[in-house]
């Protein structure tokens, strides 16, 4: 058993514990060893510095660290380096340190008595033996931080435990000088000159099946006002042609820049078109952007290049240059919708519906479709200074699975990336996550290019079989 505690988690304790890289090592859980005072001393006494960190049903993680030894017969004790901690409340990040005003009661240590913190039990987990509920513990301690640690911004325990002591998990862990292994959640090769030549030979080298009649293949990028489209489609440009380049219009404004309908083509050095197109739509918002009615014409290719979106008059087959009979190379053959990772909590609901109802659309056409989860640089500092680090990032890891179930998508349909925005040179890293990322769009662009070739085989096989029964 590896323990609950994420690494984005030991990442933040760590911080608060200062003093360099810290292991986390697993002494002690309630689910696997039994809640019990008794058990609990048998496996964490005497470990030196420790972490108690406690979870409840309601998706809130607080808990409490101690840099002295846990025993039996101690009572109170000083401990000027102990604190209090908040990390999550609501399955919502809440980060609080509550540190120690080092008044000699800072810990209490007594045989019968599970990890108790501060002279009037600030955190007193539980005594004697508590069983298991149908998955849930109704521990017997309390929460009143605010005596031996310091709540200086007034947090009531409510906002931390939810009002009760019922959890589903109790941990402990040891905390030792040294560095952490950091978990790889998504596995790629080295992050080397090689493995970029690679991605980039494998995109340039994309081609639509023969059999089809299409020469590329069409990505429609959906996504709130600001989230990235534009910018991705310059960060995919940029390292095909070699330079920072700024051709789709991008940056940070209440309502889309991008107005209009574009298919925008990749170019390399050689100014020769790769063989699919990005395109760029008007952003969504509460009341505007595109409706479902719209979204099914994009889909199904209606919407003539560089039709500008009006939410005054929305496009009809009346309107100049509809596309009544589209081609298949007109038609959408992925859908990519792009998400800032920073705003992911807060999008407003009327947003993410009109997205599901988006998606019931591309459902019945069979249309794949992928997340692309931009600035992950600020949700991580480790990715910020390193974007290699993306894949044992647990911040990243945390919002690739929130969103994921927003939308209903696999995992592995979630794709991090940091666009190009402030850089003035190309820098591999953010180039081998784009390419990551771009390469996955287009081989499910090719998935859904398969399955129609394997529908114009059934099809081809009914006919020629009606046509020998007629015979």
């Amino acid at each position: 058993m590896t323990g609950k505690l994420k690494d984005a988690a030991m990442a933040q304790l760590e911080t608060w514990i200062g003093k360099g890289s810290k292991q986390f090592t697993l002494l002690y859980a309630i689910t696997r060893d039994g809640c019990n005072s008794n058990t609990f001393h048998q496996l964490c006494d005497n470990k030196g510095p420790t972490v108690t960190v406690l979870y409840n049903q309601q998706g809130s993680v607080y808990g409490g660290y101690t840099n002295i030894n846990w025993n039996n017969d101690s009572g109170y004790q000083s401990d000027a380096g102990a604190f209090l901690f908040q990390l999550k409340f609501k399955n919502k990040q809440k980060l609080n340190k509550f540190p120690s005003n080092v008044d000699g009661y800072c810990m209490y240590s007594e045989q019968s008595y599970g990890p108790t913190f501060g002279g009037n039990h600030d955190l007193h987990t539980f005594s004697g033996n508590i069983g298991n509920s149908g998955g849930y513990f109704q521990l017997n301690g309390s929460l009143n931080i605010g005596h031996s640690y310091t709540n200086t911004a007034g947090i009531s325990m409510s906002n931390i435990n939810n009002g009760n002591m019922i959890v589903t998990e109790l941990e402990v862990y040891q905390v030792t000088d040294g560095k952490r292994q950091k978990a790889i959640w998504r596995k790629t090769p080295a992050w080397n000159d090689k493995f970029l030549d690679g991605l980039i030979e494998d995109i340039t080298t994309f081609k639509p099946f023969p059999d089809l009649d299409t020469s590329e293949a069409r990505i429609l990028m959906l996504g709130p006002v600001g989230a990235g489209k534009s910018s991705f489609y310059n960060t995919i440009n940029s390292i095909f042609r070699g330079r920072i380049t700024q051709k789709a219009g991008s940056g940070s404004a209440e309502q889309s820049l991008t107005t209009a309908y574009t298919p925008y083509f990749v170019r390399e050095r050689s100014g020769g078109n790769l063989n699919f197109r990005i395109c760029d739509t008007r952003g969504l918002e509460d009341s505007q952007g595109i409706d479902v009615i719209e979204c099914n014409y994009l889909l199904d290719g209606h919407v003539p290049e560089y039709y500008q979106f009006n939410p005054a008059t929305p496009i009809t087959p009346n309107t100049n240059g509809f596309i009544s009979k589209p081609t298949l190379e007109e038609k959408i053959h992925c859908v990519v919708f792009v998400l800032d990772s920073t705003t992911v909590e807060v999008l407003p609901d009327k947003i993410i519906q009109k997205m599901k109802s988006f998606q019931t659309l591309m459902n019945q056409k069979g249309i794949p479709q992928a997340i692309l989860l931009t600035k992950i640089d600020k949700l991580c500092e480790n990715v910020e200074k390193n974007t290699a680090e993306v894949f044992t990032s647990g911040v990243v890891e945390e919002n690739v699975a929130k969103v994921s179930q927003l939308l209903g998508l696999p995992r592995g349909n979630v794709l991090p990336i940091k666009n190009y925005e402030n850089e003035m040179q190309l820098d591999k890293g953010i180039s081998i996550l784009s390419l990551l990322s771009l390469r996955k769009i287009l081989n499910f662009a090719e998935d859904y290019m398969e399955a129609l070739l394997d529908k114009m085989a059934a099809s081809k096989k009914r006919s020629d079989t009606r046509e020998k029964s007629k015979e």
